[in-house]
Parts: structure tokens; sequence; C-alpha cells
């Protein structure tokens, strides 16, 4: 995926001055999968056994959404040597991604990692994290940590969203009325700096005149 998201951010980005709008979505599927193609065919010739245990995911790759995804809102709109990096960083955070929930789902599910036994032998394995649907459970726990931690509050958001967090649904509670208090005070801050404003702004203009 990485070599594919690279070679074709650099192709696309070379290539978008030519381009037409209208069909730019079919030409960066066509540039795409000419390079899984080659990376498929490569895979068949040297390294055989990795390929017949990737099977039909190597051609999936052609409508991988963070391939399509750079390609339509990094590599047509920027020049190809920052467009080769797009690649390089975004190739590497989904690599570490996968390697991370890999991890997880060898560890929990098998109780090894990387093939060496790490859990103690009275550890039960839960089977289900080696199977397909393990991924996706690994993969919503994940999501739903690093959602909780990005989570709005009352030290991370502008004071207009300050009373409800960010979540006017969830805006309840004592929390909720703490914010709501910050806001008020907040407002009324603001009110009066607005208020010296208007008043210097008047006095200014009285000397002014005055002056003439």
């Amino acid at each position: 995926t990485m070599a594919v998201l690279i070679m074709s951010n650099l192709l696309i980005s070379a290539l978008r001055k030519v381009i037409p709008g209208g069909v730019r979505m079919p030409a960066y599927i066509v540039i795409v999968a000419s390079f899984v193609t080659i990376v498929e065919m490569l895979m068949h010739a040297y390294v055989t056994d990795l390929y017949d245990s990737l099977g039909v995911y190597i051609p999936l790759i052609v409508v991988n959404c963070i391939i399509l995804g750079r390609a339509e809102a990094y590599a047509s709109k920027n020049p190809v040597i920052p467009s080769i990096f797009d690649g390089v960083g975004m190739g590497l955070g989904f690599t570490i991604s996968l390697t991370v929930i890999g991890m997880i789902r060898e560890l929990f599910g098998a109780g090894t990692l990387f093939g060496f036994t790490i859990m103690p032998e009275i550890y039960t394995p839960v089977s289900i994290l080696v199977l397909a649907p393990g991924a996706f459970l690994v993969l919503a726990v994940l999501s739903a940590i690093q959602n909780r931690l990005k989570m709005p509050s009352a030290t991370n958001v502008p004071h207009e969203e300050l009373a409800c967090g960010g979540n006017c649904a969830g805006c309840t509670g004592s929390a909720c009325s703490l914010n709501h208090m910050k806001l008020a005070e907040a407002k009324a801050e603001e009110a009066l700096k607005l208020q010296a404003e208007k008043k210097a702004a008047k006095e200014n203009a009285k000397k002014e005149g005055e002056g003439k």
C-alpha cells in the first residue's frame, strides 16, 4: 500500500494539470490500478508465499480510501516533491496503524508477539481477535480511545462552545453548570472590553473635534 501510495502520488501530481477535472477520479483509479498490477506481479515473482497469503487483498488496494483520498486531497493540488513526502508520511502512518492493530490482535488473541510467547500459560486467548471480526473490534476500541482523548472540554474549545463542551445534547450535570458560568463570565468580560473601546473611541473623536 505504501509503495502504491508514493508512486501514485508522484504520477498524479506530475499530471495534475493534464488530467481534466471531469474524469479525474477514473484517471486516478487507472493510475492506481496500474501500480497495483506492477506490485502484484513483482510479489508473485519474488515473494510467492506472501502473495499467496494476501490473495485478493492485493487487488483491493486499487480502491483503498487512503490512496484515492490523498490523490484527490493533496497530490492533485501540489507539486511532485511535496506529494512524494505526503505519500511517505501517510504510508508510514498507515503501516504503523496496521502494525499496532496486528500486535494487539496477536497479543490478546494468541498470547504471542511476533511469534514469541508473551502471556503466561494461565491466560486464555480471545480467539475472535485473530479472526477478521477481531480487527474491527480492535479498531473500534482504538477509535473510541482516540475520540475520548480528543473530546472537547472547557479548556480546549472556544468560549462560544464552552457551555456545552462542544456537545449540546450531552450538556447536563454540575460540569455543564460550571461551563455555563465560565461562558457568562467570558461574555461579560468581552462586553466590558467592548464598552471601554467604544468609550475611548468617542473621547478620541471628541478631542479631535476640539482640536479642529
